[in-house]
């Protein structure tokens, strides 16, 4: 009798973690390989453009033009010292909104670190609709920030009502990547309906569980699109200051990827 019960949960347990292992497509459903010249693709990307800090008190003016281009084979975002608008750097903050919006899925960028005191670049997802409120009511989901005081050090968050940094309850963690700005490395995150993991060069780093509350602890039942910037200074970018000669500074991205979440 022990022994038919002892078979019978590791059944249980077995069946339970067959349900939570996800599965994607095979092929993307969405992606920019970034093998052409010129500006990013208009049919995948747009631009968010100011200089009003952007709720960090950030140092740079997000432009539409001049500080992000694609040469052929990468994506380059490129923050560099410019006297422009009352600002000392420009940048840009390319996003997908209305462009590639997204329920579930596998995110994936092949991306290569600015390095340098002040740089903090950025791969992450923000929602299209806002439908629980302002931030951090509708969550934001970060694949991958790196801040150039602390280099080599990769973080993966997510951000909700519930769980946020400026309630010192944010769902973050982190991994040193040896060689984050002399190479290329994957960042990853697999998001369903329970669950969002997030990956470095596929090894799992952060995962969190849908609790099943109230959108203040798990939002991400609505679309959500892409955003990718390379960011000067700032609450968090420049805690520990901003080193002038670090600039130009640029974000390299081979490509991105998104892969349908099979049901």
């Amino acid at each position: 009798m022990k022994k038919c019960t002892l078979a019978l949960l590791l059944l249980v347990a077995t069946a339970a973690v067959a349900q939570t292992k996800a599965r994607f497509t095979a092929k993307p459903v969405w992606a920019d390989e970034f093998n052409y010249k010129g500006m990013p693709d208009t049919s995948h990307w747009s631009y968010d453009t100011g200089g009003h800090g952007w709720g960090n008190n950030e140092l740079q003016y997000y432009r539409d033009s001049g500080n992000a281009w694609v040469n052929g084979s990468e994506l380059v975002i490129t923050a560099q010292p410019d006297s422009y608008k009352g600002m000392s750097y420009t940048s840009a903050r390319l996003v997908s909104k209305g462009r590639g919006d997204f329920l579930y899925g596998r995110f994936e960028a092949r991306a290569k670190l600015p390095a340098g005191l002040g740089t903090w670049p950025a791969i992450w997802m923000l929602p299209t609709d806002w439908r629980y409120g302002n931030w951090p009511r509708s969550g934001e989901i970060d694949i991958m920030e790196h801040v150039g005081y602390d280099p080599e050090k990769v973080h993966i968050s997510v951000h909700t009502q519930a769980y946020n940094h400026i309630a010192g309850t944010q769902k973050t963690a982190f991994r040193q990547v040896p060689g984050a700005m002399d190479g290329y490395h994957v960042y990853r995150v697999d998001w369903t309906p329970e669950l969002i993991e997030g990956y470095i060069d596929n090894q799992l780093l952060f995962s969190f569980r849908n609790e099943h509350k109230s959108p203040d602890e798990w939002p991400f039942d609505q679309r959500f699109h892409w955003l990718l910037n390379v960011a000067v200074g700032g609450n968090w970018g420049g805690k520990n200051g901003v080193n002038p000669q670090a600039f130009p500074a640029s974000l390299l991205i081979d490509y991105v990827r998104v892969y349908g979440w099979e049901k």
